[in-house]
């Protein structure tokens, strides 16, 4: 067997795969023979049918499968053998000269077109100069924040003086007829509720006021307008069980307790920022100030390389690729994709592949690399990330390791986490060797700079973060696979 390639120009060639037939024979001797052992051929014992027999049989197809076997291998491991840097996939020469006749030929010739990635210098150093975002929280938002905390770590305590709407009025509930207690009627020891709950205005007033040993008497489908997910939690009993009743009940008050935030004292700086990291009130603001503002360095992240994957497709405006075969291996490799679906599609792929092959060319010429601490390091910060959205700050080390583990579990996440890993490394890269210009800005600034870059962009979400629109995603996949491709 021998293996050639002959380019056509710098980024488009032909693989040769020259077989033999004695690269062939042995394995189709050997397939042949199992289909003898196990064909059920009517006249023949099975494993006795005549070699002939099967040969006239089974001979093509096994040769077809046989050789589609050793050449799918043969390309494969000649491009990994010379290091060959391809975009999609090798793809069969349809020229008509240069098609294989099986039933004339025993020396087949296979010719596989590829698509070679380019050659081009890295036009990226300190001259070009580029904006990076970073957010100066106002101290609004952060007082918004800290009393958000306040409130969050606060306390119920138990008062003396009158009800007000937001207490929680905690008692005995016992059913009642005509104002006495019922024989076999319902009674909830530890029945509690909250006076700003009650839909019903009259009744509500009622609990308004009221002071440990009062009692009042109700009816709690009016008092929460039938509501009859509430009415149950109340009676402790199922949205079955109180259906079909609407009894009076007397509420014999014996405890009411009244939410009391929490003051700015180290108890709180270390609930929520951890032992120590705080002893101030002035150290507690500036590091909840900085949490917050690293909450916004992955968008910032986004539009910085957005914005520099917009100068490097431009530097790479003039740099030659093999359109023609790319549009072909797009329209063979996308089921359903019309001739004119890749045309008007191509222009938006090519940006993203010239995109993927600077950053493929930056880790490999810089040698960065990735290391299963790096996905590691970087689950962990999405976990505490994800849990900073609802205010959670300072997770005990277990409950992150175990959430960050649960992550590690699925290989979908290793790899996403990976990909953005290798991002980062390339953002990292590129702000070093090129001249970073910070501009500090405020956070609804920078929302404003975020919204105008997700218009400009096609993107949408809350956030204007990571989301592309629906047109992009067949794009995505294709130059996805491109990319695998382009690895080998």
């Amino acid at each position: 067997m021998k293996s050639t390639l002959n380019k056509t120009d710098e980024v488009n060639g032909t693989i040769l795969i020259e077989l033999e037939k004695a690269d062939y024979q042995e394995k189709v001797n050997k397939s042949l023979n199992q289909f003898r052992q196990r064909a059920d051929i009517p006249g023949f014992r099975q494993g006795k049918v005549p070699r002939s027999v099967i040969q006239r049989l089974y001979g093509k197809s096994v040769l077809i499968d046989e050789i589609n076997k050793i050449v799918t291998e043969e390309v494969s491991n000649f491009v990994r053998d010379n290091k060959l840097k391809i975009l999609g996939e090798p793809l069969n020469d349809k020229s008509e000269d240069r098609q294989v006749d099986l039933d004339k030929d025993e020396t087949y010739k296979f010719y596989f077109n590829i698509g070679l990635t380019p050659e081009f210098d890295l036009a990226l150093g300190k001259e070009i100069e580029h904006t990076y975002y970073t957010v100066d929280l106002e101290e609004d938002l952060l007082d918004k924040q800290i009393d958000s905390y306040k409130q969050n770590y606060g306390t119920y305590l138990k008062v003396e003086e009158e009800s007000v709407e937001t207490d929680l009025i905690k008692g005995i509930l016992t059913e009642v007829e005509n104002g006495v207690d019922k024989e076999n009627g319902k009674v909830i020891e530890n029945a509690i509720l909250m006076p700003s709950y009650l839909k019903d205005e009259a009744i509500k007033g009622e609990f308004i006021g009221v002071k440990v040993g009062d009692s009042i008497i109700f009816n709690p489908k009016t008092a929460y307008d039938n509501n009859e997910a509430e009415v149950a939690s109340l009676l402790q009993s199922t949205k079955e069980e109180i259906k079909d009743i609407n009894p009076d009940f007397r509420f014999d008050i014996n405890e009411i307790t009244r939410y009391k935030e929490a003051e700015l004292n180290q108890e709180l700086f270390d609930r929520v920022l951890g032992e120590g990291a705080a002893s101030t009130e002035e150290e507690f603001r500036l590091k909840v100030k900085e949490e917050l503002e690293k909450q916004f360095k992955p968008n910032a992240d986004h539009l910085f390389i957005h914005e520099m994957r917009d100068i490097i497709v431009e530097q790479m405006k003039d740099v030659k690729f093999p359109d023609e075969f790319l549009k072909r291996w797009l329209l063979e490799s996308s089921e359903g994709r019309t001739e004119e679906q890749v045309e008007e599609d191509y222009p938006k792929i090519l940006e993203d592949l010239k995109f993927h092959i600077v950053k493929q060319k930056i880790v490999e010429d810089n040698e960065i690399k990735i290391e299963f601490k790096d996905i590691e390091a970087l689950a962990a910060e999405v976990a505490r990330a994800q849990f900073a959205q609802y205010g959670m700050t300072n997770l005990p080390a277990d409950v992150l390791q175990n959430y960050t583990k649960s992550m590690l579990e699925k290989e979908e996440t290793i790899q996403n986490l990976y990909e953005k890993a290798t991002e980062d490394k390339v953002i990292d890269w590129l702000k070093e060797n090129i001249t970073i210009l910070d501009k500090k800005v405020s956070s609804k600034e920078f929302n404003e700079v975020m919204t105008e870059h997700s218009h400009l962009h096609g993107e949408h979400g809350d956030d204007g973060h990571e989301h592309e629109d629906d047109n992009n995603n067949s794009e995505e996949q294709s130059i996805d696979e491109t990319n695998e491709s382009e690895g080998q």
